[in-house]
């Protein structure tokens, strides 16, 4: 038991980010210490579910609860169309308004987050975000940056641009993305500096929009998938978690009208990802004709779903991880969480992307053999039919991903993540 302290999390405000925080959390509230969770008020609840105080602030212009759903059912549906273009074509849509949208959380919560860290008088602040606060560097105690993106948020010039989705041999990919990318955001980048001057921080290079941290970095990504860089991290400040798996209620598997006796399947592309319904009905067809039962996370459009095969089951929500450790494959967007849960559990994954660093993910599983890449709208029913197929009869994937998920069991990202934190403290206090 360590001497209690104060430690803030400020995750983003997205499920992916907000979880892998309760993960680390949950151990260090175990050896003694506060954590509190500052988060967006639309987050109101969930951290306060999970046992921990929350204190909310305003990350954008503040409006009710029936015009936030309204704003992000519409941000979401608009974007719905560029899901279906390649990552370089989504430059110019999706990830442009995604960076003005981040941009505007870090500008909105400048007006709250100096005075709520004052109020809460944190020993250490544990920022899960991919754009500077300033108020978290500039409020006097150490800070750590956490990183529940994939590997590749932290660049190098060797290594696959983050967002890009390219194969670490195609060179050519990283040159086209990178200029294109560099081209696209600049005016948001240019606004993006001179808030930083108004907060009297230094400017940053083109397209950085967060620096490392000169204390502590934690990567949730997996140590044996990481990229061949040309600068190599710091190993005393860039920390590879091998996953962070927060602790979840347990889940009992539901009879199935057909093929109770057959692998069962897990669906779900998130709570973005679960908006294209007709997508999701496509897929619950196809999936309906294969002998498997299937486990689909519908988010919040489970009245979209009148007609389900006999062997699938549709929730709006499922306790990931306690459902990944007793299915036998996973289909998912490559969310960071998906994407490490499954390693962790040993178990193959068809990631079909759609946007962010789930393009990463799906080509990273594609080229160390650890599970498979589909394109997302351009599949027949035989390429899910074949992809299971493999997954489930593939010796050389069950082999590496037995011995992969042995490898992050033993790290305890969870563990290791939390020590981390209280070792940073024990040195700053000494």
């Amino acid at each position: 038991m360590s001497d209690g302290k104060t430690i803030v999390f400020f995750p983003e405000a997205a499920f992916g980010p907000a979880l892998n925080s309760v993960g680390i959390a949950q151990v260090c509230r175990d050896m003694g210490h506060n954590c509190v969770f500052v988060a967006d008020v639309g987050f109101e609840g969930v951290f306060a579910g999970y046992g921990f105080e929350e204190r909310l602030i305003h990350m954008s212009e503040p409006m009710d609860a029936d015009a936030a759903a309204k704003y992000w059912v519409d941000f979401i549906n608009g974007h719905l169309p560029n899901f279906r273009t390649p990552p370089i074509d989504q430059i110019s849509t999706y990830i442009k308004g995604c960076w003005e949208a981040i941009l505007e959380t870090s500008v909105w919560a400048e007006k709250e987050l100096p005075e709520t860290l004052s109020d809460i008088k944190p020993d250490l602040i544990c920022v899960d975000n991919v754009i500077l606060f300033p108020a978290t560097k500039q409020y006097g105690v150490p800070w750590v940056r956490i990183i529940s993106c994939s590997e590749n948020e932290i660049e190098d010039p060797d290594i696959p641009p983050h967002l890009s989705g390219c194969f670490a041999d195609d060179k050519a990919c990283f040159t086209a993305f990178r200029e294109k990318f560099e081209r696209e955001i600049k005016p948001i980048h240019d606004n993006f500096n001179k808030f930083l001057a108004e907060c009297g921080e230094d400017p940053y290079p083109l397209g950085q929009f967060f620096e490392a941290s000169p204390w502590l970095n934690l990567l949730h990504y997996p140590k044996p998938l990481a990229y061949e860089r040309r600068h190599p991290l710091d190993p005393e400040k860039f920390q590879y978690l091998e996953g962070c798996i927060r602790a979840e209620e347990s889940y009992e598997v539901p009879a199935f009208n057909e093929n109770n006796d057959k692998p069962l399947i897990y669906v779900s592309f998130g709570s973005l990802g679960s908006s294209d319904t007709d997508l999701m009905k496509r897929l619950i067809a196809t999936l309906g004709k294969l002998p498997y039962r299937v486990l689909v996370n519908v988010g919040d459009y489970g009245d979209a779903y009148d007609s389900v095969p006999d062997n699938c089951h549709v929730e709006s929500w499922y306790p990931q991880p306690s459902v990944i450790a007793q299915v036998d494959a996973v289909i998912h967007h490559g969310g960071n969480n998906s994407f490490n849960e499954c390693l962790f559990f040993g178990k193959p994954a068809l990631i079909m992307p759609y946007c962010w660093d789930g393009h990463d993910n799906a080509s990273r599983i594609q080229e160390t053999g650890y599970g498979l890449k589909q394109e997302r709208y351009t599949w027949s029913d035989s390429d899910i039919e074949n992809a299971l197929t493999t997954m489930m009869t593939d010796e050389a994937m069950a082999k590496r991903l037995a011995d992969l998920s042995k490898h992050m069991q033993a790290q305890d990202g969870r563990r290791k993540g939390a020590e981390a934190l209280d070792n940073l403290l024990k040195a700053t206090a000494s």
